[in-house]
């Protein structure tokens, strides 16, 4: 027993080893990144972006036009459709994002997702090894909630990468939050490994909660991109006005560089609205736990309570882009009051209300 206990008490440890690893690679890849947008973001790369502006709008503005030849018919090819946008919007390419500018910008690029592939798996190292010291979930308090759901988060950005999709936009503010969130684990949160309260000692603790983390992680994406298409769509705004007041030089390198707010918005709608069912199902299953566990399958206990608020933020913000009227940036501003509601139901509910799902002291 001893013997056992020791061992558990290593792999401890060794878990903490690997999430500190991880914060130091992950502070790397941000410094990274960083290099990334400023050897990025000079005024080639807004040049470069205003040039192609131009252009798509000189191309756009000629139709398509067909010649007949030899008897056939010779139909000259259109220009490539960049951002499709919704009526009424304004037709913008895409800026380069994070990657490209100039050689050095995507140098660094490079290096910086190579150090975050890196941090990611001494990240997911260390979450299977905690699960191991613990033997079950990885999840059964907020400070393993924390370290997985920054790991899940980073893993769906990786594999959109892999995917080949023009994500690397994400891969800044993605680094910094996950390392103010695995700061605020080791720090405020970190409990100690320790089997659970017999209620949570269920199979529905691996569906349950795994839904719960992984549609966390694709909400803040979503969040992510909701919130850099407000400041692109203003941006975008200013520059449509040549007789207002036009953007510093500071924001423009910035957001010269992002995809237009009609790519941002599309993002982000397509995301939350892919892992929207997931958090239904997240829900039904907590009803379900809750019934084997407490004989009840709803008793408005807080945490039941904000889920249910978050679910009903998020079906308003996708009933509003389906309304003409709700689209674009009232849209965006429900979707950010939605993703706050799920904050909140994490953070606030578990620290500071009491209830049955109270993790504080946990």
């Amino acid at each position: 027993m001893n013997i056992a206990a020791a061992a558990n008490e290593t792999l401890a440890h060794n878990s903490n080893v690997l999430v500190y690893s991880a914060m130091a690679i992950y502070t790397l890849a941000f410094v990274a990144h960083m290099a990334e947008w400023v050897f990025g973001s000079r005024s080639k790369v807004g040049r470069t972006a205003a040039a192609l502006t131009a252009q798509a709008t000189a191309t756009a503005a000629a139709p398509a036009r067909a010649e007949r030849q030899g008897g056939g018919t010779a139909v000259l090819e259109r220009p490539k459709v960049i951002t499709k946008t919704a009526a009424g919007s304004r037709d913008v390419p895409d800026g380069p994002g994070a990657a490209g500018g100039t050689e050095k910008g995507d140098l660094y690029g490079r290096i910086a997702i190579s150090l975050t592939v890196l941090a990611w798996a001494l990240h997911v190292c260390g979450v299977v090894t905690r699960a191991l010291s613990v033997q079950r979930a990885p999840w059964g308090n907020m400070y393993e909630f924390s370290t997985t759901f920054a790991a899940v988060a980073v893993g769906i950005y990786l594999l959109l990468l892999t995917l080949r999709k023009n994500v690397r936009w994400i891969g800044l503010p993605l680094v910094t939050t996950v390392l103010l969130d695995l700061g605020l684990a080791v720090t405020v949160l970190y409990t100690a490994s320790d089997q659970l309260v017999p209620a949570l000692h269920s199979y529905w603790l691996w569906i349950h909660v795994s839904c719960a983390i992984l549609s966390g992680a694709v909400l803040y994406l979503g969040a992510v991109a909701t919130l850099l298409f407000l400041f692109r769509d203003r941006y975008e705004a200013k520059l449509a006005d040549p007789a207002g007041k036009q953007p510093g030089a500071f924001a423009a390198s910035v957001l010269e560089r992002l995809p237009s707010a009609a790519s941002l918005d599309k993002f982000a709608y397509r995301v939350n609205a892919t892992v929207f069912p997931l958090w239904t199902f997240t829900i039904i299953a907590g009803a379900i736990w809750a019934e084997a566990a407490w004989g009840r399958y709803w008793g408005w206990d807080p945490k039941e309570v904000w889920s249910f608020i978050t679910w009903v933020a998020y079906a308003c913000y996708l009933h509003a882009r389906a309304t003409a009227g709700w689209k674009g940036r009232k849209a965006a501003w429900l979707g950010l009051i939605a993703f706050a509601c799920y904050l909140f139901n994490y953070y606030g509910v578990n620290i500071f209300v009491t209830g049955l799902h109270s993790y504080a002291g946990v």
